[in-house]
Formats: C-alpha cells, sequence, structure tokens
C-alpha cells in the first residue's frame, strides 16, 4: 500500500485553523457528502461550520487519517510538527510564504526546509496548496467551490496550478473527474509520487499532469515504468514551451535547443502525449477514459457538408494523424447504406438524404469502420435554440458502437455545440463526446501514441560551472578518442604553416585558432593549396592556425550537439548542419543515453533525411557511420558527465561510405 492512500481516501479529518478557508473546507466536505469524523482545531472557538472543535491537536480523539492546516507558515511548522508527532496520515499545508516567494523573502527557503524536517516520514502535500477533491470517495479536502461530481471510475488530474485546478473542475464537458488534487510547492511529496499512489487504484482510467517543472527525473521515470505495467495512460501538460533560448551562446546546438527541447525529449522518453491547451488536454482524457490508448493514427470522419468534412481534413495537416482511403468493403458498404448520389471518400460528406432516419445513419455511419481506422468521428452540431431533430443523430452513434464494438466518436466543430445533456448520454453508451473540432483531432493525436520501450535512465545534469573552451584541435583530439572520425591536421603558427602542413595532403582548411564562430570573422578558407598556404595562414588573422585536410565527396551536412539541460539532462540535438544551421532549423532532440535505434529513428524525422536516405539518383550516406559517430559523441558525454557543459560537430561530413567531423566545439567545467 502506498503511504499517500491514508490521506486520499482519510477516515477523519483534522482542520487546523479557524478562518475562513477553514470553514470553508468543512462546508465543502459535507456538501460533496463526506461521512467521516471533522476534527476542527481552534484554541478559542466552541465550533468551527458546525462541527465541534478541539482546541488543541494533541486533543484530538486520535491521530486523524488527514489535516488541513490553514495557518500562517510559521504556524504551519508548528503544526506539521505536532501532527506528525501523533501518527497523522497526511497533511494539506495551505499557507504560501516558502520557495515560491524566495525571490522577495530570503527566509523562504529555509521555511521550506524546516517545514520537511517537521514533517518527518508524514506526508504533506504543498506548501502554497489547495488539496484535492477525491470523487471516487466522497472527500474533498478543498477550501474553495468546485465543479466535481461523484463518479465510479474516472480520470485523475495532477496539477501544480490550485487555480488551474479550481477551473478543470468546472469542466461541462461529461468528463468524469475522479480525482483533483493539486500538489503546490511539492516541498516533501513530488507530483509523480503522488500520481503513483493513484495507479493503485483500478477505478482511476487514465492521469494528466500538468507540470511547470519535472524536479526530480528519476521519480518521474518510476511513474512511467510503472503506469506502463499498469496499462493507464498518462498525458501531459506541460509549460515552458515560449522559455526564450540561452541569450549568451557558444554552440548552435544551445541556439537551436532552446529552453523546451530537453522537456520535450524527457516527455518522448516517458511515453507522456504533450498536449498545449487545457480545452485539448481534458478531451485526450476523455478519449482514453472511453477507449484506452488508440491503435493508430488512422482516422475516419463523417460529415453531412462538405465543408466540414474539408475543414476536418485541413485541420489534420501536420498532425500524426491521416484519414486512410476507403477499402472496397466500405466503399460498397456506404454505397449501399447512401445511394449512387454521394461521392465516396474519407473524409465523408455523405449529404443529408437518410437525416432523421436512424438506422440508415446507423448503416452508413458504421460503414466507415474499417481495419485501418482507429476512430471513426460524426461531426454533429447541436444547435442551442432547438435539438430535437439531432436526436437521430446522437442514436445513430450509440448505435454504431453496439454494431462495430469499435471505438466512436462524435464530434462538433465548436466547443459550444455539444450540450452537456448530449454528451452525458454518450459518454454513457461508449461514445466519445468530443467539443471541438480541433480538440478531437489534437486528442486523437495524442491519444495513438505508444509507450517507448523501457530506455536507461537519463544521465543527470552535473552542476559544475562551465569555464573553459577548448580549441578546435583539442576538442577533436578529445572526440576522436571516443572513436569519431576527424581531419589529419596540424596546428602551427601562421608563419610557419607550410612546414607544419609537409605531411598532410591539400587541398587543405585553413582557420584561426581561438574563435567560437570562425565563418563569422572570416577565419575559415577553403581549397588551400601548397602555394598559397602561407599566406592565407597570414591572413587568416590569429596567431595560431589550424590547418586540415578538406574531405571530399559530401553528400550530406549534419549537426551533432550537446547541451547541459539543469532541468532534463544532457540534450543531444541532431539536425541539418552548416553555417545555415540555425536557419534552417531542422533538429530532433533526445536525451542521454539514447539506443543505436533511437537515433536512427530521429534521423529519419528530420526533413533533410530524404538527403541522408539518397536523393534524386544521388547515393545515400553511410547511415551506420552517421550513428556510429552520434554514439561516439554520446560517450564521450557519458564519460565527461561531471564537467562536460556542451559539445558540438557542426558540420559531419557525411560520404557514401564515412563521415569526418570538421569542426567541433567542447565547453566544460575545468578539471
Amino acid at each position: 500500500m502506498h503511504i499517500l492512500n491514508r490521506a486520499l481516501n482519510p477516515a477523519s479529518i483534522a482542520v487546523i485553523g479557524g478562518g475562513a478557508w477553514c470553514a470553508e473546507v468543512i462546508r465543502q466536505a459535507r456538501r460533496f457528502g463526506y461521512q467521516g469524523a471533522i476534527w476542527p482545531v481552534h484554541p478559542k472557538a466552541n465550533a468551527v461550520a458546525s462541527e465541534p472543535a478541539f482546541p488543541t491537536i494533541e486533543d484530538l480523539p486520535h491521530a486523524p487519517d488527514i489535516a488541513f492546516i490553514g495557518i500562517n507558515r510559521h504556524a504551519t511548522i508548528e503544526a506539521v510538527a505536532a501532527l506528525a508527532a501523533l501518527g497523522c496520515g497526511g497533511a494539506v499545508c495551505f499557507a504560501s510564504g516558502f520557495t515560491e516567494a524566495q525571490a522577495e523573502d530570503d527566509c523562504a527557503a529555509d521555511l521550506q526546509a524546516q517545514l520537511v524536517g517537521a514533517a518527518g516520514c508524514m506526508p504533506i502535500l504543498g506548501p502554497n496548496c489547495y488539496g484535492f477533491v477525491n470523487a471516487l470517495d466522497r472527500v474533498a479536502i478543498w477550501p474553495d467551490q468546485h465543479g466535481m461530481h461523484p463518479v465510479d471510475r474516472g480520470v485523475a488530474i495532477l496539477t501544480q496550478s490550485s487555480n488551474m485546478a479550481i477551473n478543470m473542475t468546472m469542466q461541462r464537458r461529461a468528463l468524469p473527474l475522479a480525482f483533483m488534487l493539486t500538489c503546490g510547492n511539492q516541498a516533501q511529496t513530488h507530483q509523480a509520487d503522488i500520481a503513483l499512489s493513484l495507479l493503485d487504484d483500478d477505478r482511476i482510467t487514465a492521469i494528466g499532469v500538468h507540470i511547470e517543472g519535472f524536479g526530480d527525473l528519476r521519480k518521474w521515470e518510476t511513474l512511467a515504468a510503472r503506469a506502463r505495467a499498469r496499462g493507464v495512460p498518462v498525458i501531459a501538460l506541460k509549460m515552458g514551451r515560449s522559455a526564450q533560448a540561452q541569450a549568451a551562446t557558444v554552440s548552435h546546438t544551445a541556439s537551436l535547443a532552446g529552453g523546451d527541447a530537453g522537456a520535450q525529449a524527457f516527455l518522448n522518453r516517458l511515453g507522456f502525449a504533450r498536449l498545449n491547451d487545457v480545452p485539448s488536454f481534458l478531451e485526450t482524457l476523455k478519449l482514453l477514459h472511453v477507449t484506452g490508448g488508440l491503435d493508430s493514427g488512422g482516422l475516419g470522419m463523417i460529415s453531412c457538408s462538405g465543408g466540414e468534412a474539408s475543414l476536418a481534413a485541413d485541420m489534420a495537416v501536420g498532425r500524426a494523424v491521416h484519414f486512410p482511403p476507403l477499402t472496397e468493403a466500405q466503399r460498397a458498404d456506404l454505397r449501399a447504406a447512401l445511394g449512387p448520389m454521394v461521392a465516396l471518400a474519407n473524409p465523408l460528406d455523405y449529404h443529408t438524404y437518410i437525416w432523421r432516419d436512424a438506422q440508415a445513419m446507423t448503416r452508413a455511419w458504421s460503414a466507415l469502420s474499417g481495419p485501418d481506422v482507429a476512430l471513426t468521428m460524426a461531426i454533429v452540431d447541436y444547435p442551442h435554440t432547438d435539438a430535437q431533430d439531432w436526436e437521430c443523430a446522437t442514436q445513430a452513434a450509440l448505435n454504431c458502437v453496439a454494431v462495430t464494438g469499435r471505438p466512436y466518436a462524435v464530434v462538433s466543430t465548436m466547443p459550444e455545440l455539444m450540450p452537456q445533456s448530449v454528451a452525458q448520454r454518450l459518454m454513457a453508451g461508449g461514445v466519445v463526446p468530443f467539443a471541438g473540432l480541433h480538440e478531437a483531432l489534437a486528442a486523437a493525436e495524442a491519444a495513438m501514441r505508444r509507450p517507448p520501450d523501457p530506455c536507461e535512465p537519463v544521465v543527470l545534469p552535473s552542476k559544475a560551472g562551465v569555464d573553459l573552451t577548448l580549441t578546435e584541435a583539442q576538442a577533436k583530439t578529445a572526440l576522436a578518442a571516443f572513436g569519431l572520425p576527424v581531419p589529419r591536421s596540424s596546428v602551427a603558427r601562421a608563419q610557419d604553416a607550410s612546414n607544419a602542413a609537409q605531411r598532410l595532403v591539400p587541398p587543405f582548411a585553413v582557420k584561426g585558432v581561438g574563435l567560437a564562430h570562425k565563418s563569422e570573422h572570416g577565419a575559415v578558407r577553403l581549397d588551400v593549396g601548397f602555394d598559397t598556404l602561407d599566406e592565407v595562414a597570414r591572413q587568416v588573422g590569429t596567431e595560431q592556425v589550424l590547418i586540415e585536410e578538406m574531405a571530399t565527396g559530401a553528400l550530406a551536412e549534419v549537426l551533432i550537439g550537446v547541451t547541459r539541460d539543469p532541468a532534463h539532462g544532457y540534450v543531444l540535438t541532431l539536425g541539418a548542419g552548416g553555417v545555415l544551421a540555425e536557419v534552417l532549423q531542422d533538429t530532433v532532440s533526445v536525451l542521454i543515453p539514447a539506443s543505436r535505434a533511437a537515433l536512427r529513428t530521429a534521423l529519419g524525422q528530420l526533413a533533410c533525411a530524404p538527403l541522408l536516405a539518397g536523393y534524386r539518383g544521388k547515393p545515400a550516406v553511410d547511415m551506420d557511420a552517421v550513428l556510429d559517430a552520434v554514439l561516439s559523441v554520446q560517450a564521450y558525454v557519458v564519460a565527461n558527465a561531471a564537467t562536460v557543459g556542451e559539445v558540438e560537430i557542426n558540420p559531419l561530413i557525411c560520404l557514401a561510405d564515412g563521415v569526418v567531423a570538421v569542426d567541433a566545439l567542447i565547453r566544460k567545467a575545468s578539471e
């Protein structure tokens, strides 16, 4: 049994404090149907919200299963210590003024540390936390109104924002909310720990997490593995996509990766689909509750309007969903149901010839289901004036689920055109009632993603300060020791260039030493022969020059870069390389360590992937050599994780029979 189980389904609740918030906790608990004991604690009042009060925590009849602490932050610490000593099952710490306020209050972080110390082994939620509503067992530890109703089974939502939690409880989309839980500062009990405890309850069909920051990566990895084993899908509403890329960057990689690439790579690794807005987040949970994960991204779409069919097809562009062409069997069934006047396609405009005939609509709509269709959607917009004439559509959708046994949905193009009463009826019959076409497509895309194969834990980022940039020659030497192919080269004073190049084969690349972006300084010269080598070396403008044998026969240029992300680990970015890397913005990121198979998949996602595979008669690059090069960079990072900050190869020249890293950069902490 998880340590939180007692607190999340309590037989007794203590409410510490007598202010308006505490009184509201008591009222909300009773209003929601909580039948257990409620014990207010107040030093002066005889009762709080009609419940007899106790003067101190020590005066309680016995240790409560959970306590809501609604007093100031300093008194909260004392109350937590008293509750822990009594053997309380857990506490919700409502007070603010802890780490979330440390920018304005120097002692805030120390107070949070004191709070954790006072709790000991007793789990606490927060501080700066509203608490939770457990609709499965009619428990509300909640100091405000909410919109939840008792349910027998449903989805759980965990959020770091109490205000967003309140708003989501007010949804009128027929989504059965089993749990709404706020996590606050997560001073002691991590969001992933709470989600892990909910996996023990078979009544919870899916979990949604609103994440501002991941915190302990290992806890999320544990949650993902457990959820995968239990078959419970987890989706995320992750904040931070708009974070600006690092202001001061040396490598192209740091600029390309930005602040969100690590978060997305971590979610991909966990197998958590990411949603970008609250409505899509809720609609995805609804789909997962009704159908579970989808077999594929194949959709069937049917509408009585050609405009809506075209709209659906256009809105799906850029998403990982598609509309499979109709099979001969589907065509035959649709023709039999619709007659000769309807042009058959997917998405399908079935016109209105059979409107009001629920049985004929059932035959037509059912015919769109097929072996390549994971979810069939019927676009139906219910007018708010008089929707009686739309009863045939509701009944047809319910019939389709009964007839086909396949996932089926009714979709309104706009959220307000899906009445809550209709949505509830459809849900009861196993039909997904999507409120909004955009949200429906986002949900279908998110639900079809399969969890990844189990992989190694991410390499945790070092906290060492990065204060050393290796020269290009030093970086290449370090990476070559891990197997990265680099050109033969020599470093010399500019006036000694021709002597230093005697054992090299022209043409040469001549580069200035000590500059990060050499091309921007005009410090890179290519196709240099022996006859002009000394003159070119002097023109480069640096005291020392790097002279390299040039790679010939290039078919493509690839960027390989690694940045240390303090929140997510080491982000490995692959992309189209060369001087236009930041202009092209053609990249994909994974976290280290990544398997060879994962790296091959990542390279295949690039827009430049056709160049790597052979384009317009050109040969394919040596993909095994490309993967070997990426794994060499990864091996260097893993071996030097305590000090490395950035690594970049740009470009890696890709040949038909090998690769060559013609530029390299390493930033690290001094040894």
